[in-house]
Order: C-alpha cells, then sequence, then structure tokens
C-alpha cells in the first residue's frame, strides 16, 4: 500500500510540476523582448567606443583612426561581458 501511496504523491508532484512551468513559460513577446535587449547591450558599447575614438582621433592630428580601433575592441568586450552577465541573471 505505500508502494502506491509514494507513486501517487510523485505522480502528483509531476503533475503540478508541469502545471506551473506551463503557466511561467514565457510567451513571444517577452521571448522578443529579452532578444533585443540582448541586442542593445551588445552593440550599444561598441557604437559608444566607436564614436568616442572618431571624436579623439579628430581632436589629434597624429592618429588617423588608432583611437577609433582601440575603443571599438574595447566596446566588444564589453558587449561581451554585458551579455554574459545579462545570460547569468536570467
Amino acid at each position: 500500500m505505500t508502494h502506491r501511496r509514494r507513486l501517487k504523491q510523485q505522480v502528483d508532484n509531476q503533475v503540478r510540476r508541469m502545471k506551473k512551468a506551463e503557466r511561467e513559460r514565457p510567451n513571444l513577446l517577452a521571448q522578443t523582448v529579452y532578444l533585443g535587449t540582448l541586442g542593445l547591450v551588445m552593440v550599444l558599447p561598441i557604437i559608444g567606443g566607436v564614436y568616442l575614438g572618431h571624436w579623439l582621433d579628430s581632436i589629434m592630428p597624429g592618429s588617423p583612426i588608432c583611437w577609433t580601433l582601440s575603443l571599438m575592441f574595447a566596446g566588444i568586450v564589453v558587449g561581451i561581458f554585458n551579455v554574459y552577465f545579462l545570460i547569468q541573471n536570467k
């Protein structure tokens, strides 16, 4: 008799977990917003680095694109870390 009770309890727990997972499943809009956020946290540091580097290159006549490339790569690194930390916190 205890085997049946234990089996029934396990089945009930599985059913509850499945119903909870179905209720908490993200919809298409939530997934789209999340992917858009991932894209923004990756692209914005790169664009910011390029603009800042271009501005620094324009006020320093000796370096043609040195600051632009350096800050673009720094923006790529920052963007990768942003995406990593955003995924870890989800």
